[in-house]
């Protein structure tokens, strides 16, 4: 399961593997907007995340992190939304994992710049599904559960920090002059 937490809007995906085969099993999103008050929000981001983790019964939940941009108080409102998240998967046992946003969209799309549009479009090319949701909110969190599926079964491969000047020793066959 991947989670894409918001404070108007919190997105969730989860996503079935069989024979190294990914499918989505449901996705959607947690309305918040009509709450006023931020700890009616967390109460309820809380309550839907573990009522979906009863429903669908994941075996692993993964978070997308905080963007740290310049709003201090956004970034602390993202990050209690992520923490009463996460706080619902390990109430119920569930391991959890946390991924940046550049690294899901990295995952997904090779961009990692890429926008909502962009995700959604790839996650629908690649998971087959005929109809995109009408918040993207939705596909961000299936971003992140297939990020969390990338990651885990190694698709990705990790980096070990030293970029363009490993590739090119590793590959040199691949290297034109």
């Amino acid at each position: 399961m991947g989670v894409d937490p918001g404070t108007n809007f919190t997105g969730y995906g989860i996503v079935e593997v069989v024979n190294r085969k990914p499918r989505c099993v449901t996705m959607g999103w947690i309305d918040l907007s009509k709450f006023d008050d931020p700890y009616l929000k967390l109460r309820h981001i809380f309550e839907r995340v573990s009522g979906i983790i009863d429903a669908y019964k994941p075996t692993q939940v993964a978070f997308e992190s905080p963007f740290f941009g310049e709003n201090v108080q956004s970034m602390l409102k993202l990050g209690r939304a992520q923490g009463v998240a996460m706080a619902a998967a390990l109430t119920k046992g569930v391991p959890v994992a946390e991924y940046a946003p550049r690294k899901v969209k990295i995952s997904v799309t090779g961009n990692g710049s890429a926008t909502k549009e962009q995700v959604a479009t790839m996650l629908k090319n690649i998971l087959k599904l005929e109809l995109l949701p009408k918040k993207l909110d939705a596909t961000d969190g299936l971003a992140v559960a297939m990020c969390h599926y990338y990651e885990s079964c190694g698709v990705i491969p990790k980096s070990t920090g030293k970029g363009w000047s490993e590739f090119v020793k590793n590959n040199p066959d691949r290297i034109k002059k």
